[in-house]
């Protein structure tokens, strides 16, 4: 059985319609992740939230596995989510989450 990233299935969910075409909603599903990255009421209450915000960021920077992928997403590194405008580049490290918002240096990885 093929293990498949947390990104990438949700891409291939977005892409039900039309499954040939999942590469394409990388980024939507990227932007999801980034969305539920901060946990709500009941969420922070059922656990730790630096692990899950720790988690997230771990299946964010798999988005740039998945996007090398031919047709696929078309964001680069240090960008915002749409590729309209570059982050200030002393932002931006080549830690591949560092554009999602983390703000713990503890939650980017090494």
């Amino acid at each position: 059985m093929e293990e498949r990233t947390l990104i990438e299935r949700l891409a291939r969910h977005l892409a039900v319609d039309d499954p040939d075409q999942w590469h394409a909603r990388v980024a939507d599903a990227a932007s999801i992740l980034a969305i539920i990255k901060d946990p709500d009421p009941a969420m922070r209450e059922a656990g730790d939230q630096a692990q899950w915000r720790a988690m997230i960021n771990a299946a964010l920077r798999e988005r740039w596995v998945v996007a090398t992928h031919p047709g696929g997403d078309h964001a680069e590194p240090g960008t915002d989510e749409e590729g309209e405008f570059s982050l200030h580049p002393h932002e931006v490290t080549r830690d591949r989450a560092d554009w999602y918002h983390v703000h713990d240096r503890q939650e980017k990885s090494s």
